[in-house]
Order: C-alpha cells, then sequence, then structure tokens
C-alpha cells in the first residue's frame, strides 16, 4: 500500500529537494508498531532535518517529523483503533516521521492519548510544549514560585517559548517575554506575558562577572551570547532551564553566580526523556496544566503546505505552533 509523504531526497552532495511523494509501507522501518497518523507540527528539528543537516539525519531520503498522533493499525499491546501520540526518541531525525500519512515505531515509544486533549490538541503541543512544560516542571521543583520575582522566556515567539509564557502565566507567574519581533507583542499578551523586552536588552559586554539580578527564573531557548548574559543576571538562588542553540552552542561564564548566588543552570533535553516520565508530564498537560491558549498559540496547514513552512521557519519567520492535518 503507499501513502503519501513529505520526502526529502539527497540529489546531489549537499544538494536536497522536498516535495510531497508517495512512499510504500514497506519503505519504513522494521518496527512492531503500525500508526496511521491523523495530525503532526512542525519543530525545528524538523525544519534542519528538512534542510539536510547530516547533524540531525543521516540518510535521505527521509521523511521528517518528530511529532505524530494517529490511531493504531498494528501494535503487539494496543487495541487496533486506539488514539495514541509519539513524540520525540528518533522519530523524525532517522527514523521516517510524522509527516506522512503512516509511521512505524517501537512500542515503547508510544504513549495513548491522555483523557483531556484531543490528538489536534496534542499536536499544537507536540516536542515544543512538552519541552516549556518540562522547563516549567524544572523551575518548580527547584524552588521557583511566583512570589520570587519575574521570570523571563527567550525566543518567546518561537514554539517552546510561546507554549512556555502561557504555561508560567497560568501557574501564575509574572511573565517577561523577550523577542526580536516588536508586532508580535500584543500576541504575546494574549498569551499572559506582562510585558515585553527586547531581545537586545540581553546584550552585555562589560566583562563584569555578575550583572544585577533581575530574575528569579529563566526559559532560556536561544544559547549563545544571551545564555551567557542570563547566568550573570539571575536573582539569588535563580533557576535557568535551557534547551536552544540558535545563537550559538559555547557558552562562556563563571563561577560566580554559581557559588555566590546559587544559580541552577538546567538542560532540557525531550526526545530521551524516559516514557514513564512523558506520560505523567503529557497527563499534566491534559488535565492540571492544560491551557486555555491552545488555539492562540497555533495555527493549522495542510501536509502540502509543510514545505513552505519548513523553508519560513528555517528563515526564524514563524510564530508560535504550527500544527499539520495529515
Amino acid at each position: 500500500m503507499n501513502f503519501k509523504a513529505l520526502v526529502v531526497t539527497e540529489t546531489a552532495p549537499k544538494t536536497f529537494n522536498q516535495q510531497i511523494s508517495e512512499r510504500a509501507l514497506s519503505d519504513l522501518p522494521d518496527h512492531d508498531t503500525l500508526i496511521k497518523v491523523q495530525w503532526s507540527s512542525l519543530n525545528y528539528k524538523d525544519a534542519l532535518s528538512f534542510s539536510g543537516n547530516k547533524g540531525i539525519t543521516r540518510n535521505y531520503p527521509h521523511t521528517p517529523g518528530v511529532d505524530a498522533a494517529g490511531i493504531i493499525e498494528e501494535s503487539p499491546n494496543l487495541p487496533k483503533g486506539t488514539e495514541v501520540i509519539v513524540v520525540g526518541f528518533d522519530l523524525g531525525m532517522n527514523t521516517s516521521g510524522g509527516l506522512g500519512e503512516y509511521i512505524r515505531v517501537p512500542s515503547e515509544w508510544v504513549i495513548p492519548k491522555p483523557e483531556g486533549l484531543s490528538l489536534r490538541e496534542c499536536m499544537i503541543l507536540g516536542t515544543a510544549g512538552f519541552t516549556a512544560a518540562q522547563s516549567v516542571e524544572r523551575m518548580l521543583l527547584n524552588g521557583v514560585t511566583p512570589d520570587n520575582g519575574e521570570v523571563l522566556v527567550t525566543g518567546a515567539t518561537g514554539g517552546v517559548g510561546s507554549v512556555a509564557v502561557a504555561l508560567l502565566a497560568a501557574a501564575g507567574f509574572e511573565v517577561v517575554a523577550a523577542s526580536r519581533d516588536p508586532q508580535k507583542a500584543a500576541w504575546l499578551i494574549e498569551l499572559g506575558a506582562k510585558r515585553i523586552i527586547p531581545a537586545e536588552e540581553l546584550t552585555e559586554d562589560s566583562g563584569k562577572p555578575m550583572l544585577k539580578g533581575r530574575w528569579a527564573g529563566a526559559v532560556e531557548t536561544v544559547g549563545g551570547p544571551t545564555l551567557e548574559v542570563l547566568t550573570r543576571s539571575m536573582m539569588h538562588r535563580g533557576v535557568i532551564t535551557f534547551c536552544g542553540m540558535i545563537t550559538g552552542i559555547e557558552l562562556k561564564t563563571n563561577v560566580f553566580p554559581f557559588i555566590l548566588r546559587g544559580l541552577s543552570l538546567i538542560g532540557i533535553d525531550s526526545a530521551e526523556c524516559p516514557i514513564d516520565q512523558k506520560k505523567e508530564l503529557w497527563q499534566k498537560l491534559a488535565t492540571d496544566w492544560k491551557s486555555e491558549k491552545l488555539e492562540a498559540l497555533c495555527r493549522e496547514i495542510s501536509l502540502e503546505e509543510t514545505p513552505e513552512a519548513l523553508s519560513n521557519m528555517v528563515k526564524g519567520s514563524t510564530r508560535g505552533r504550527t500544527v499539520v492535518k495529515i
């Protein structure tokens, strides 16, 4: 049986073609669970795989899509027709991903859809939303409360950042959103941000080992110089969770914020998060943490529109979450 999928093909060294094509079920990996995909979503890893980044996807032709939500067709432990989600692990990286009508994955990657969320809502959140939720959870577990002061979200108009703004605001925090696009300020306020600052405000070249403590917590999604400045400008016992590297992979800092202010710097890895922890956090997202802003966070596109949308994501010209109807 054939099905439609976004297929990226390497036509020459470092030259890639992307189009919606037909694939056969026999093209899928030899795993034990077959899922008919109904919804997916776009993440930055998808844009990298789409662009031919060999650090994300080693071999082509390939179908990106680190998120998928659909219905069981074949499974060793779930009835046919069960609604399920798959986010992270190797899906969409070196395993054919969710931007196609079918995926075949190991059963250990599969999460039954939590009650309280539709398949579409699960994909509005997707890996980006799950990453944001992990960031908020780690901040809370490390003692940051709304009484401590303002919390900062960098890259606030992106997938992780926008969900983090909504989750933190719903939890009662005063959220400051950092963005390079002043035209998206009203949208960030709608999501729950108390105020917006230009991303350029998070630059500093004085060389001082510590700066004035401004933030009780920060969800840092861009990396590079921004993360460097944040390590020096957190309040006492501040917590930074970070998950991105858009502006750089290097980190230059010093020990003083850690030993004088008790700074906690916590990396967030969503792809390889243990499945039991994934299930637990998805349950929170479906109940106590369910956001009223899900529709405001997203726009919906078809599978046929994904090449253009991923091209725009590479250029940094997207907002929030993009959910894909398969």
